[in-house]
């Protein structure tokens, strides 16, 4: 295993929920990461993030490391889920709450 692999491993385990994305969740850079936040905000749950606009390593090594070419990546327990095109699909149906309560995702008070 490669140092970024390894990196990103502890990164993607570094919570119940951890979203790679552009900026920061007060400051999103791109739409995108705008609307994953919201949507994760709106679930209530406790989550990590990740600029990646802070090291191109890991900007890079994401997208090999999920083999998903876009940027946000949201991972819940260590599994990647998806984009925020998934993660939307997955909160309209209902879906992504339900995950987030099979896993026992910490929320927020």
């Amino acid at each position: 295993m490669s140092d970024i692999t390894t990196r990103i491993a502890e990164i993607v385990n570094s919570g119940d929920v951890v979203l790679f994305m552009k900026g920061t969740p007060l400051f999103p850079q791109c739409g995108f990461s705008s609307r994953a936040v919201a949507i994760l905000e709106h679930c209530h749950v406790q989550y990590e993030s990740f600029d990646v606009l802070q090291d191109m390593e890991v900007r890079q090594g994401i997208k090999d490391y999920a083999d998903w070419p876009t940027i946000p990546q949201l991972y819940v327990k260590g599994e990647f889920v998806g984009g925020s095109d998934i993660m939307a699909e997955m909160f309209e149906a209902g879906e992504l709450q339900q995950m987030f309560a099979d896993r026992q995702v910490a929320t927020t008070s």
